[in-house]
């Protein structure tokens, strides 16, 4: 994720300080999303550096406000606009996987039960909060980790194949 256009995104929507800045993406973030504090801060002074967000006084608690500027919206708008690539560690996995292939690993098997073992336990923690959301009415987090689910689904279904066929000799 980028911590910059969240930072911009929830400024487009209102006038907010660091700390509001850094909860309001961990809600975005859900599950896993743990922000530095200072992370908060060092994007925002490069926000303001690029002219993107100023800081535009303090609230009536003396906390530093920061506002998106219009090229911060023009910035937000083209982030929005521009196709992201399907990147995940399955990537990873599959440059590991071919490399074992290339050696003839022994523990290649071993390998894709514990890589199974990990998407499993992914598939139960995330169908956990998948309920909760859907309970709660949270639609976005709901079908955000439905997506995720699926993307699972699918490196299950490749381990499965990998494993169904019969390894061709080079």
């Amino acid at each position: 994720m980028s911590i910059k256009n969240g930072i911009l995104t929830l400024l487009f929507l209102q006038k907010n300080h660091g700390y509001e800045l850094k909860l309001e993406l961990e809600s975005h973030l859900g599950v896993k999303g743990k922000i530095n504090p200072g992370q908060i801060y060092t994007t925002l002074d490069r926000l303001i550096r690029d002219q993107l967000v100023l800081s535009v006084g303090m609230d009536d608690q003396e906390r530093k406000l920061y506002e998106i500027t219009t090229e911060g919206k023009k910035e937000l708008e083209n982030w929005l606009l521009e196709p992201v690539p399907y990147h995940s560690t399955k990537e990873d996995f599959h440059f590991k996987w071919n490399c074992a292939r290339k050696i003839d690993f022994e523990q290649e098997k071993k390998m894709l039960d514990q890589q199974k073992a990990m998407i499993m336990k992914d598939v139960m923690e995330l169908t956990k909060f998948k309920t909760e959301f859907l309970l709660q009415g949270d639609e976005n987090r709901y079908l955000l980790i439905t997506g995720t689910l699926l993307h699972l689904e699918a490196d299950l279904n490749w381990i499965n194949q990998v494993e169904n066929r019969n390894r061709p000799k080079f």
